[in-house]
């Protein structure tokens, strides 16, 4: 499987962020055509104490195209657009393949 990770430094307004995060940013995204999981931990610390990041979220697509093509569709286009409007300067995005020892 494929993961598209999102990554996401603590926020200035934590209220703030989890209402719009929560309310309206998984929903747009759990609509994407392809996903076949969604996973979101709140970070809660480091083993050096505090952290800078927030959440997580890894989402899950079954190969490399079915990602690229959710991400071409209205409703990937819908959760980038929305994305960035709330959490552009707080969020890195990486993709990852899942490695089955």
């Amino acid at each position: 499987m494929v993961k598209l990770i999102a990554l996401y430094k603590t926020p200035e307004n934590k209220e703030s962020f989890d209402d719009h995060y929560f309310g309206t940013h998984t929903e747009v995204t759990k609509k994407i055509p392809g996903l076949r999981k969604m996973e979101v931990t709140k970070i809660v610390g480091s083993p050096m104490g505090e952290s800078k990041y927030y959440l997580l979220c890894e989402m899950y697509y079954d190969d490399h195209e079915s990602l690229k093509a959710g991400m071409k569709s209205a409703e990937g286009k819908a959760s980038g657009k929305d994305l960035m409007s709330f959490a552009g300067e707080l969020v890195t995005l990486m993709i990852g393949e899942e490695v089955n020892e």
